[in-house]
């Protein structure tokens, strides 16, 4: 099959496009006909070699998480997919495996294909979608009516965080992005949009319920004061530093930091799913490229200005 792999850790260069073994599915997988894959930050990480304490010095390595496609093959406990259902999921292997042709995902992480995406849209939900989910519910708590500030809030789980937020039933939700992205967060949702070019949301005299820093580009400790007695501040990938001593902090403050890492739960997916189908959430889509273009995919996602969601398209058909 073709597929998008590296053999040793590096810049974006290390990238190759070529032949690599098909999956071979364990008994409770699916083999996917892949159509697309999404590009996330996780994937160029992996890539560089930050994660190298997880992933290991195994190669080749096939980068990416989510994919959106037909089953092709079953395994013999499989019993709720068939060969030609159209699904779409989240790779519960953190090497990933979505950059190709083929891909095995798990029965239990596995979702039909939501009635009104085609498979780049559906391609884009998983790993975002899931991440904003789990940090405004289970990690920050998110009760309704509670007002809650999302930083971040044009990437591509910011995007799914605003509208998730309000499908969660929060009261009031402001979006923090830069001004070419102020239109595209108020029409997600957002009562309130911050500028961050123009101003500073922790020094506003507002406070929040809950912080979600979807890009992990504040601080608990920054962010602190702008929270409500008994708030919440959540972030994806903390500074060492400032979690080290937020922490201690947050062990002896009402305002707690809390760190989310995302979990491979279909049921959660298709929660999801159910949103998008009801028109509550939608996927944001900011460029797609072919497999074969991975590399520019990827040094575009680097450069941190992508509003929504970077595609690969593996298979138009």
């Amino acid at each position: 099959m073709k597929a998008v792999y590296f053999d040793k850790y590096g810049p974006v260069d290390v990238l190759q496009y070529g032949e690599q073994p098909k999956p071979t599915i364990k008994d409770d997988e699916i083999l996917v006909r892949v159509h697309a894959a999404s590009v996330n930050p996780v994937d160029w990480k992996i890539r560089g070699g930050m994660m190298l304490p997880v992933t290991g010095l195994d190669f080749p390595k096939i980068p990416g998480l989510d994919i959106a496609g037909v089953v092709a093959e079953v395994g013999k406990d499989v019993e709720n997919f068939l060969p030609g259902d159209r699904v779409f999921g989240m790779i519960d292997d953190f090497l990933g495996g979505a950059y190709a042709e083929y891909a095995a995902l798990p029965e239990k992480v596995a979702v039909p294909l939501p009635d009104n995406l085609n498979y780049e849209q559906a391609a884009a939900v998983p790993l975002t979608a899931l991440t904003a989910l789990q940090a405004l519910r289970d990690k920050g708590e998110l009760a309704n009516g509670e007002s809650v500030l999302i930083n971040g809030a044009s990437s591509g789980v910011g995007t799914f965080a605003i509208q998730i937020a309000k499908a969660l039933g929060a009261g009031e939700v402001t979006g923090v992005c830069s001004t070419e992205h102020v239109a595209l967060v108020k029409s997600l949702g957002a009562d309130v949009v911050i500028d961050y070019t123009e101003e500073d949301f922790t020094q506003h005299e507002e406070r929040y319920d809950l912080i979600f820093d979807a890009v992990a580009k504040t601080t608990y400790i920054d962010s602190k004061p702008s929270l409500k007695p008994n708030g919440r501040y959540v972030t994806t990938v903390p500074d060492p530093k400032d979690f080290a001593f937020g922490f201690v902090l947050s062990v002896f403050s009402d305002k707690k930091l809390r760190v989310m890492m995302t979990e491979d739960r279909g049921k959660d997916l298709r929660l999801i799913k159910d949103w998008i189908e009801s028109g509550k959430v939608k996927p944001v889509i900011d460029k797609v490229y072919s497999l074969k273009e991975a590399a520019d995919a990827h040094r575009y996602s680097e450069e941190g200005h992508a509003a929504g969601k970077i595609v690969l398209l593996v298979d138009d058909h």
